[in-house]
């Protein structure tokens, strides 16, 4: 029997809008779990401002870049590299890229100096040991990874923003940005030829809705809360999505993790 590498894919943090609870538990299933590769595939920050939506309002005045890059490194790089010191890659997403961009927008003098805003240089990257990965990486056989803000068009059904730009590129597509969990599949074949399969994996978010501010009062959005793994062989690979449940907690090859504890009155136990 061939190996398997197992690459975790987690997306859509948006640090610190994430769901601290989901984030933890992912963060220890990967410590559990030990794969051979963890991929942060785009928006591990929010940036709110500085952006193009606080523009002409006062949230462009305030000053939270400090404060949610060092939050992103206490709470997120750090409690993974605690459990996880294996190979750890990270794309860039729009959000993460928004103080680059406002920069270059708004203060061309400056420009030159736009590199030094760079998410990765913000979160100290280097000292973490994380690997920036440029989008359209190839992560196995017919499999390249993107964030999808590169690429246009967006549909509200799960799988299938990736897998019409997998169609189009004629190569397997692993996204975030949509914030939606599914695989979407689709195999070509004539009568006694071989049959060629392509399919488009989005992966999901670590997000808490009820702190996204720009879906504004009231809103619903159609996304789903999860992450994916990879099980990448010689020849092909395996899209596994993991969907995130509400207390939490996932399934990951027949085991839960990260379900709350209940005391036999049905209350739920005080973490240890």
């Amino acid at each position: 029997m061939g190996l398997t590498k197992r690459i975790v894919v987690i997306s859509d943090i948006q640090y610190p809008y994430h769901d601290k609870r989901a984030l933890k538990n992912v963060i220890n299933f990967i410590g559990d779990y030990q794969p051979d590769q963890v991929i942060q595939i785009g928006d591990f920050l929010d940036l709110p401002t500085p952006s193009r939506w606080s523009q002409g309002t006062r949230e462009e005045y305030r000053q939270v870049v400090v404060e949610h890059t060092d939050g992103f490194k206490r709470e997120v790089l750090t409690p993974l590299r605690a459990r996880y010191g294996g190979p750890t890659d990270v794309l860039i997403g729009n959000h993460d890229e928004r103080g680059m961009l406002y920069l270059a927008a708004k203060a061309p003098a400056l420009a030159e100096y736009t590199e030094m805003f760079h998410p990765a240089k913000l979160c100290d990257f280097d000292g973490f040991g994380i690997n920036v990965m440029p989008p359209f990486t190839k992560i196995g056989p017919d499999t390249v990874a993107i964030h999808g803000h590169e690429i246009k068009g967006m549909s509200q059904i799960a799988g299938t923003t990736a897998y019409n730009h997998a169609a189009k590129a004629g190569i397997n597509i692993v996204m975030g940005h949509t914030h939606r969990l599914g695989v979407r599949r689709h195999t070509s074949q004539w009568f006694g030829g071989k049959a060629i399969r392509r399919w488009g994996f989005e992966v999901g978010n670590l997000m808490d809705v009820r702190k996204t501010q720009y879906l504004g009062a009231g809103a619903v959005a159609n996304w789903q809360q999860g992450f994916g793994i990879l099980y990448v062989g010689k020849y092909d690979v395996s899209p596994y999505p993991v969907d995130i449940f509400a207390d939490g907690s996932f399934v990951v090859e027949g085991e839960r993790y990260g379900a709350l504890k209940r005391t036999p009155s049905g209350k739920f136990k005080a973490a240890s």
